[in-house]
């Protein structure tokens, strides 16, 4: 895994993507990459709105580089979390995407869909986002022209 060492990782999780997100923090933990957990903090239904716009405002305003989201589909904590116009949420369902989202969107915050991929997909998604470099050139200007001016 490429040098985290100083950066902390966001996570956040509803409670769908709550277990697939403590197999991350376990992961991260072991490879010594400190992260803070925006919640939630078990598998009672809860709505992940309230902690997608945490970890958005964080990433928004740079208390944070990146983050990773969970929730059942990966959809609603990503459409959630990309109402800060400094957030830039791609949902990542294979280990190529993970990569992708980094390499050409320069995501900031990578959404896993936790019902839909298993653990081992889980920490290779993970390991693709955050090897992953922003390649630059004509990505940077495509970039660009996301906000609305």
């Amino acid at each position: 895994m490429k040098n985290l060492a100083g950066k902390v990782i966001a996570l956040a999780s509803d409670h769908a993507g709550f277990e697939k997100k403590q197999v991350i923090v376990n992961y991260l933990q072991k490879q010594g990459i400190a992260c803070k957990d925006f919640g939630c903090y078990s598998e009672e239904s809860c709505d992940y709105p309230d902690f997608a716009h945490k970890i958005g405002k964080a990433v928004n305003e740079g208390e944070f580089e990146i983050g990773i989201t969970f929730c059942g589909s990966g959809q609603g904590i990503s459409i959630t979390a990309n109402k800060y116009p400094n957030v830039r949420s791609a949902l990542c369902w294979n280990a190529e995407i993970g990569a992708l989202a980094k390499q050409h969107n320069n995501a900031n915050i990578c959404a896993i869909p936790a019902r839909f991929v298993t653990e081992d997909e889980t920490i290779a998604i993970v390991d693709a986002y955050l090897n992953a470099e922003f390649e630059g050139g004509r990505h940077e200007r495509r970039i660009a022209k996301i906000p609305i001016k």
